[in-house]
C-alpha cells in the first residue's frame, strides 16, 4: 500500500510537470507588422498589430515593461513596428506583452 501511495505521488507530480513545460508562454518572440489601432490603458497602451500574413496581436506597452521611459515609444496608427515580447494566446486573441520595441518606421 506504501509503495502504491509513492507511485501515485510520483505519476501525480510528474504530469503536473509536463503539464507546465508544455503551457510556457514564447518569451522571446517578435512581431512585426502595422498598428492598426490603440488603445489607451492605465500603465500604457494596447496597440492592435496586423501583420504580413494577416495575424492580428494586441500588444501591450508599458513604460514598466520596455525598462523605463527612454525605452517608452508613443506608436501611432500607419507605424510600421517591430516589438519583441512574451507572447500567449488569449481564448481567441494573440497577444504579446512588449518587452522592447526594436523599430518604428
Amino acid at each position: 500500500m506504501k509503495n502504491l501511495k509513492r507511485i501515485s505521488f510520483l505519476v501525480l507530480l510528474m504530469t503536473f510537470v509536463i503539464s507546465c513545460t508544455t503551457m510556457k508562454n514564447d518569451t522571446n518572440a517578435i512581431v512585426s507588422g502595422k498598428v492598426d489601432g490603440i488603445e489607451a490603458g492605465k500603465d500604457g497602451y494596447t496597440a492592435k498589430i496586423t501583420t504580413d500574413a494577416k495575424e492580428v496581436y494586441f500588444a501591450t506597452i508599458s513604460i514598466v515593461n520596455v525598462g523605463g521611459p527612454q525605452n517608452y515609444k508613443q506608436l501611432k496608427i500607419g507605424d510600421v513596428v517591430s516589438v519583441k515580447g512574451e507572447k500567449w494566446k488569449s481564448e481567441d486573441e494573440n497577444r504579446i506583452k512588449v518587452t522592447e520595441i526594436v523599430s518604428v518606421k
